[in-house]
């Protein structure tokens, strides 16, 4: 077997938790949705659409204040 370069897993898991959550909202909009539209019609599935829009805001919110958390300890650690 040869040497194989070095890999960052910390990288790998952050991008591929990425990819899940951008795969997750894809489905949950394009299955969700449509699956709304088809039974309930378009008027519901624009219902859906606020409502998920409505569902994002806080989850972003959360997110950003973890982000910034990780920044300032990052920080913190480079000033070690």
């Amino acid at each position: 077997m040869g040497s194989q370069p070095p890999r960052d897993l910390r990288q790998y898991a952050r991008s591929s938790q990425f990819r899940y959550v951008i795969g997750f909202i894809l489905l949950l909009l394009i299955v969700g949705l449509g699956l709304i539209a088809w039974l309930y019609g378009p008027g519901a599935m624009g219902m859906g659409l606020l409502c998920l829009l409505g569902m994002i805001i806080p989850v972003l919110v959360v997110a950003l204040l973890m982000e910034g958390i990780g920044w300032i300890v990052r920080r913190a650690r480079e000033d070690e």
